[in-house]
């Protein structure tokens, strides 16, 4: 083709060429600039492949964010199989139905007969249980079973900063909050627990003197593949929900963390989980209402019964939807689902383990999470910030004893052994900086920023693999 310039103070002319479906580039001209003439006629011939790409959105606090990659190097986008909840029946119904047919227990309406008073224990503001759909539903059936029944609302917040007003309303509703009895568990103040047996694993048990003294002891929650305890949900209402931080550190050390069972989906000797479950036993928690969401929040199907058998139920039932075959990259994006589970980056750590089993070893792991609430713990952050490097954290780690676990230990393992091996960049507009920077990771504030730095340090032929929700899935490497 022929095209005429006029002459400038130029030696190149960049054309644009829009192709459907690729994205539009220019491509420089290298021209010669002659004197004798006010324009200059270029004749070129051009052959352009067009380069494809793939748009992926990504959970991001209460919304999403987007970027596009080529698709020469995507190898692919992996969800879990838990379907959008249809609207019939209703997220209600569906809980209703469980709590009608209870799996390995009376319903509840006969357990609170002759009791004089029951304390239910529901999630702190980490967690997204639906308690609007799933607690109206047990205070109903309670009263009607117990119309005289004293109940307590018992908000586990195991190792956690306590849950605010605000964030009870988010949860329960104005109206349970106004009107019921609530109490947030305090893991540090010695005056709200009571010592029960040794667990397992030698560790002194110490749970909330309510949970203890109750006459019927019952939980709400959700089940969701967890980065060491296997599964959340069911016995995890009790420990580390509502025990004293003593009993959390024990639970939660270094050799546990370091086991090979104590990982995403495992149960089976998982020394972590056999804790918990003697916990729950202990303190005899009757009853349980667990539910399995999706990616909306919305209830897919509950759970309820024996805090054990109910519990496996749901395991199981999500365990089969969830597990899915991941192919090594060496950039691997994923997220913790956005709100309420990426508000720091303590908990941003949980969705990384998904990302670390399908990165290669020395590859580049893109989290996105707002981590608007900070590190999320001041131990967490400290013992990495003031770290020469994530394999000096891991070394410390080693030499402490199960009985002398660190606050916030288990977390600050974990990362330091994802940081020891990877590259994190953190992609948050609501979190300082710097202070990612001295937990040795980077930082962008968009998915875009973030995929131009680990292409720069990949190599611009780097695979990549997209896992939007890094809690919801049990990757397996394929």
């Amino acid at each position: 083709m022929a095209k005429s310039y006029p002459l400038g103070d130029v030696s190149q002319l960049g054309i644009g060429i829009g192709i459907e479906n690729a994205v539009r580039v220019a491509i420089p001209i290298p021209i010669a600039i002659s004197n004798d003439g006010f324009t200059l006629n270029l004749d070129f011939n051009c052959s352009f492949i067009g380069l494809m790409m793939t748009n992926v959105d990504i959970p991001y606090a209460r919304t999403h964010l987007q970027a596009e990659i080529p698709d020469e190097n995507l190898m692919g986008v992996f969800s879990g199989g838990v379907q959008r909840a249809e609207d019939e029946p209703s997220q209600s119904e569906r809980v209703k139905l469980a709590m009608e047919a209870p799996t390995g227990s009376p319903p509840l309406e006969e357990l609170v007969k002759n009791k004089h008073n029951m304390v239910v224990i529901t999630s702190d503001h980490t967690r997204p249980v639906p308690s609007r759909t799933i607690m109206p539903l047990i205070l109903e059936e309670a009263r009607q079973g117990n119309p005289e029944i004293e109940i307590t609302i018992l908000v586990a917040t195991g190792f956690h900063r306590a849950t605010t007003r605000a964030e009870l309303v988010d949860k329960l509703g104005l109206e349970i909050v106004e009107n019921e009895n609530i109490v947030v568990h305090d893991s540090r103040n010695a005056s709200e627990l009571v010592r029960l047996d040794d667990l397992p694993s030698g560790g002194e048990l110490w749970l909330n003197r309510l949970a203890v003294e109750t006459d019927l002891l019952i939980a709400e929650g959700f089940i969701e593949p967890h980065f060491f305890a296997g599964f959340s949900g069911g016995r995890k209402s009790v420990l580390p929900g509502v025990a004293g931080a003593s009993t959390v550190l024990a639970n939660h050390c270094a050799e546990f963390i370091s086991s090979p069972q104590a990982c995403t989906g495992s149960l089976e000797n998982n020394p972590i989980h056999r804790d918990m479950i003697f916990a729950a036993e202990q303190v005899n928690l009757a009853y349980i209402v667990n539910v399995v969401i999706d990616a909306d929040k919305r209830v897919v199907k509950a759970f309820a019964g024996h805090f054990e058998a109910a519990h496996l139920a749901g395991c199981r039932f999500l365990g089969e939807l969830v597990g899915i075959e991941v192919p090594a990259a060496d950039i691997v994006i994923t997220s913790n689902g956005g709100y309420p589970l990426d508000q720091n980056i303590y908990q941003a750590v949980k969705g990384m383990t998904a990302a670390e089993a399908a990165v290669k070893k020395g590859g580049v792991i893109i989290m996105v999470a707002a981590c608007n609430d900070g590190h999320g713990g001041l131990s967490f952050y400290t013992h990495m910030a003031v770290a020469d490097s994530p394999a000096a954290v891991l070394e410390k780690v080693a030499g402490i004893p199960r009985n002398q676990t660190l606050p916030d230990q288990w977390e600050f393992q974990i990362l330091a052994r994802i940081l020891n091996r990877n590259t994190v960049i953190m992609v948050t507009d609501q979190c300082d900086a710097q202070m990612i920077k001295q937990m040795h990771m980077q930082h962008a504030v968009n998915l875009d920023e973030a995929l131009g730095m680990a292409f720069e340090l990949q190599g611009q032929s780097a695979t990549v693999t997209v896992i939007p929700d890094g809690v919801s899935v049990i990757v397996k490497k394929r």
